[in-house]
């Protein structure tokens, strides 16, 4: 009796102590709920962290959690796997330069069906799963993007754009009216000609656009790491000048170049911070935004 008595009383301690740390966890989350209620906040979603559908849903729970304690998320989402896949299927050779798609004119109708069909609505419907509205546009849709041909020199990337022009009143509609836009990288020129956007750089362009408090990339990686071999050299905090004094040492290399570069980008450029984090990890969206010491590296001025 007595020794069933004791291990009464240690599930007990057990489960206090269990019960306790949530409490912890969510009074440590309330300053910045305070904080960030009615800001914006972009969030760059593609790669590796869209290929899993267990890992996709809890991205969108994140996202919509975001929403009901009053924060205003906008996904900006890219689909390369996606993409690659179908291009796969239907026996279309894909060629790349330095990174970039080069985009005939059948890659880009497959792009755009990817891209503004298949990902874009599937995303609306995990959102509208966790029990919030949202509504899947384009850069095209209320011409929320005007693109131009990207020009490189030395070779002709076809069908792939830069953003000129930003007209955010279709987003801040949807936001007036309770909405999540969810925006797919397609957009048109003056001429009515269909380019493919650089998912990151779409990020930037409607971030910048919006003031943002923050634009999120949600990666593979913990975030800048001053040894890729060495998890516990992850940067937690880096101005824009350390940002680009690590590229210019080659410390920041290889792919996270392009991303470090567009957070800097959108830090100089009306966004109040950026932030890298690993989203294949669990939650690592609402670890980043509503813990003190956050999972990724945040750059700010």
């Amino acid at each position: 009796m007595k020794g069933d008595w004791i291990g009464m009383t240690e599930f007990r301690d057990t489960e206090n102590t269990d019960m306790h740390h949530r409490a912890r966890t969510l009074i440590e989350a309330l300053p910045y709920i305070q904080r960030f209620h009615g800001k914006i906040m972009v969030i760059k979603y593609g790669g590796s962290a869209m290929v899993d559908e267990c890992l996709r849903t809890k991205i969108m729970q994140d996202i919509a959690l975001l929403k009901y304690v009053g924060i205003l998320p906008v996904i900006v989402h890219g689909g390369g796997p996606a993409i690659n896949t179908m291009l796969k299927r239907l026996g279309v050779q894909s060629t790349f330069h330095q990174g970039l798609r080069i985009t005939d004119e059948t890659s880009m109708e497959i792009t755009e069906m990817i891209l503004a069909g298949k990902v874009n609505k599937e995303l609306v419907r995990l959102l509208s799963l966790q029990g919030v509205r949202a509504v899947g546009i384009t850069g095209m849709d209320g011409r929320l993007f005007t693109a131009r041909k990207q020009e490189v020199e030395g070779v002709d990337l076809g069908l792939v754009g830069d953003i000129v022009d930003v007209d955010t009143d279709i987003v801040e509609s949807l936001f007036e009216n309770g909405f999540i836009p969810v925006i797919a990288p397609v957009s048109t020129d003056l001429e009515g000609t269909t380019y493919n956007i650089n998912a990151d750089d779409a990020a930037v362009a409607v971030a910048s656009a919006l003031g943002a408090e923050k634009l999120i990339y949600l990666t593979d990686v913990p975030g800048v790491m001053r040894s890729l071999m060495d998890p516990d050299s992850l940067i937690s905090r880096l101005h824009t000048d350390e940002a680009e004094r690590l590229m210019e040492e080659g410390i920041i290399s290889s792919g996270m170049v392009p991303k470090i570069r567009c957070a800097v980008s959108a830090v100089k450029h009306n966004t109040a911070s950026a932030h890298i984090i690993n989203g294949t990890l669990n939650h690592s969206l609402l670890l980043e935004i509503f813990t003190a010491d956050g999972v990724g590296t945040l750059i700010s001025k």
